[in-house]
């Protein structure tokens, strides 16, 4: 999936509005350290855009990642270490954290789906102009619909 950065701007304008009025109390030059951490067994998705919300706010940032996208992640498990702007950091830490969060909870959803049914020669589909949550279109078995 494309990140698209007028997407990324359009997101922290939404969680940000005009600006981050705790960060601001941070001074401009402090640098700062963080961890992201899942709670729960996930397949990882969506570092690309992670990493252009922090990007659009710092492009000094640097993410330095410990799972691969599509691996799957243990609860407690390191995600990544990020490294910039304190301001940044705590600037764009909902909408980086909101949109791994949704990412990877399809895409552990979805494979958790295609296990469901690996060896039984059915397929998931998903609709292709579907909104809200993934759904399961249709299920086909060898035989037809199940």
């Amino acid at each position: 999936m494309k990140v698209e950065r007028h997407e990324v701007r359009r997101f922290l304008a939404e969680d940000m509005g005009a600006g981050d009025v705790t960060a601001r109390i941070i001074p401009a030059s402090r640098r700062a350290t963080a961890m992201v951490i899942t709670r729960e067994d996930i397949v990882l998705c969506g570092r690309d855009w992670f990493e252009a919300v922090f990007a659009e706010l710092d492009p000094s940032c640097r993410v330095e990642w410990q799972v691969e996208e599509g691996q799957r992640a243990r609860a407690d498990g390191l995600l990544c270490r990020l490294t910039g702007s304190a301001r940044a950091l705590l600037g764009g830490e909902r909408t980086a954290l909101n949109l791994l969060q949704t990412l990877s909870g399809v895409a552990t959803l979805s494979r958790r789906y295609a296990e469901a049914v690996a060896g039984t020669g059915a397929v998931v589909r998903y609709p292709q102009n579907h909104s809200g949550a993934a759904q399961i279109a249709e299920i086909r078995g060898q035989g037809g619909r199940l």
